[in-house]
This record gives structure tokens, sequence and C-alpha cells, in this order.
């Protein structure tokens, strides 16, 4: 028994080395739990320079933009609400739409104007659809797609909940909302039809005929691509609309959008 005894003492770790074991495992745990801490203050500073800083700084280029382009457009950016020179009943008849020659890129093309995303709702419309385009200077157009007013496809990008958030409400848009386009040559104003969610590979939705391939197109089409959903770029949600009707810049701008023209343009 005694020798028993002593051989279990024996195999017993001093009492001293107890305590330090216990130490050092708490001492692990703490840094764990405060590198933890530190990840998820990380994370939430990247979230917030995502969802509002993003915002703040592309919202204030895309104001420079605008401001830049109604420089060049002089004299004929209105200061005052143009008057109506047509009714709904009787429209006026401006002819064939002009259609501009598309800028180097990273130019300006124009502004769009659409009411269903608020009175306030002034976008540029810069050439291409590279990051340095859409992380800042608002809706891309992409390329190789038709300029505004033409027979065929005007397709933009623009990114939802960051970067300035140019088309965050396109899931909004409903048949029959109007969406303006303004160009150093006039207003072309388009007609919302449907929207579609399609996988980020089918590129087919900026073809001269929206998902024909090979089709000749007849008619004037915008096409407004953003990711979906929301919070997310698993697919992107895609916008269609068609061109209503046209008028030159001398005429002045729409009617419905005249007072929106006037505080993007008009004082600058």
């Amino acid at each position: 028994m005694v020798v028993q005894e002593r051989a279990r003492r024996a195999a017993r770790p001093p009492a001293g080395l107890r305590p330090a074991r216990a130490s050092v495992l708490r001492g692990t745990v703490q840094v764990f739990g405060e590198l933890l801490i530190t990840a998820g203050i990380i994370l939430l500073l990247f979230v917030a320079w995502q969802l509002w800083w993003t915002n703040v700084e592309s919202d204030a280029r895309q104001s420079a933009v605008i401001k830049e382009f109604a420089q060049e457009l002089g004299s004929a950016a209105p200061s005052e609400p143009a008057p109506v020179t047509g009714t709904q009943a009787e429209p006026v008849d401006y002819g064939e739409p002009v259609v501009g020659t598309a800028p180097g890129h990273a130019g300006t093309i124009g502004i769009m104007y659409i009411p269903r995303f608020g009175a306030n709702y002034t976008r540029p419309i810069v050439q291409g659809t590279t990051h340095d385009v859409l992380d800042t200077l608002g809706l891309g157009h992409y390329p190789t797609t038709a300029m505004p007013g033409a027979v065929g496809n005007f397709a933009v990008a623009g990114h939802r909940q960051t970067h300035g958030a140019v088309l965050d409400n396109i899931h909004t848009l409903v048949p029959g909302d109007k969406i303006y386009v303004q160009t150093k040559d006039g207003y072309y104003v388009y007609v919302f039809r449907n929207n579609q969610i399609v996988m980020p590979s089918q590129t087919n939705v900026l073809e001269p005929v929206p998902t024909r391939p090979g089709a000749t197109p007849t008619e004037s089409y915008l096409t407004m691509t953003s990711c979906n959903p929301r919070f997310g770029a698993e697919e992107r949600i895609i916008a269609y609309a068609m061109l209503d009707s046209w008028r030159p810049a001398s005429a002045g701008p729409p009617a419905e959008i005249a007072a929106q023209v006037a505080a993007a343009v008009g004082g600058s």
C-alpha cells in the first residue's frame, strides 16, 4: 500500500503546475475572443464602407459629371422649365430621332431621369462598363450596343446597393413607367415593358433584339442590367423598355421632367 501511494504521488504533477496550465488556457481563450471581436469590427467597417461611404463618394462624383455635362450643353440647358409645345392629345412629331456618336471610354453620353425612382433621381450615363466607370461615374453604357434613339438595343448597367446605387430600385418599375434620357441632341422617352431575372452568363439580353441572337431590330430598346438580389450578385435583373418618343434639345425637356432638368443642369 505504501509503495502504491508513493507511485500515485510521483505520477501526479506538482500542484504549482496546474494553475499555470489553466492560466495559459484562459489567456489563449481571451486572445482568441479578442481576435473574433476585432474581426467583427473590421467586417462591420467594411460593410459600412460598402453600403454608405462608396455611395457618398459616387454621388459626389456623379454630381460633378452632371455639372460638366451641363457646361458642355451651354445655352441648350434651360434655366427655367420649357413651355409645353404639345399635348398628349396632339403630340408634336419631330421626325426620326437624332442618334449621337458614342464618346470615348468614360465619356459622358447624357443623363437619365426615372420619376418612379423619385423626383431627385438624376444619373449620368457614361461610356463603358468597367469598374472605373460603374464604381464611380454612374450608369455605364455597353459599348457594343446602340446609342439612345437608335434602332436596336441601348443597354446600360449599374450597381444596386453600392457605388451610388444607381439602379437600387429597378425592381419597383411597373409597365408604363417612363424613363427619360437626355443627350446634347435631345430627349428620348422610353416606356418600361417588363423585367427578367437571368444568370450572369446570359449575355443575349444585350443583343440588338434582346434575347434573340441574329434577329434584325426594327424598334428601339432600352435595356438596364443590375445585380440580383439586392444584396447579392448570384443573378442579374434585366429591365426592358421601348422608345416611345423623342424631342430635340431646342424644344426643351418634356413637361414631366422639366423641373428635374432645371434642377440638374439649369443652374450649373
